[in-house]
């Protein structure tokens, strides 16, 4: 598995990450929505160099001109419900993909054992396709797996981008373990650590409640 860890470089992008983060920033939900959503617009135009183009012409009222755009079809994926602001962002810049969602959840069993229950999933027919598969918290990476392999029932991508800004380097090595060789994992930060509950630490809390409001 490819990994490319934006927040190495120093961009703009470091500074959302820092506000996400942010204990008193986060106490705005908008803005830590908006935060996710310009994540997530970073991250597609860094995917956007990957595809294939080809050369276009374009009528203008004056002339023609000829230009080079994307001609790879794109499915944009999710899970319910924290990756939604970043699956905005995405969406802000391939904004004729197709969309997935799947609603997946730790469902507890005894102590800190916990098992990934998924409830909801609708895709388009992947084959062929890129996809790019949002979530704003990779933990252990139990859940992003999971849905991956409920999509791929809908078909085989041709390529396949992960996009999870806050990760674990506990979760990256388990996906290198468990995933195929020729997926690319985006992320803005990878933490060392993870608690027993499975809380990426420093991290960010619990992304779902920060962007919607607390759950029972």
């Amino acid at each position: 598995m490819n990994i490319i860890n934006l927040g190495e470089q120093n961009s703009v992008l470091n500074k959302f990450v820092a506000q996400l983060r942010d204990i008193n920033v986060q106490k705005d939900p908008m803005r830590f929505r908006t935060n996710l959503e310009r994540i997530g617009q970073i991250f597609a135009y860094e995917i956007s160099k990957t595809l294939k183009y080809s050369e276009k012409k374009v009528y203008t009222p004056l002339g023609i001109a000829t230009v080079n755009t994307p001609d790879d079809p794109i499915v944009a994926a999710t899970i319910l419900r924290a990756g939604l602001p970043l699956h905005r962002g995405i969406l802000n810049v391939f904004d004729d993909a197709q969309n997935a969602f799947v609603a997946a959840y730790r469902k507890y069993d005894k102590g800190d054992d916990f098992h990934i229950n998924i409830e909801y999933a609708s895709s388009p027919d992947l084959n062929g396709k890129t996809l790019i598969l949002a979530d704003t918290m990779l933990a252990t990476g139990a859940s992003l797996e999971i849905a991956y392999n409920r999509l791929r029932e809908d078909g085989e991508p041709a390529v396949t981008h992960l996009v999870c800004p806050i990760s674990s380097i506990y979760a990256v090595e388990y996906l290198q373990k468990h995933m195929p060789e020729d997926i690319t994992l985006w992320a803005a930060a990878i933490d060392e650590e993870l608690t027993s509950h499975s809380y990426i630490v420093p991290g960010l809390g619990d992304a779902g409640d920060l962007a919607f409001g607390d759950k029972i």
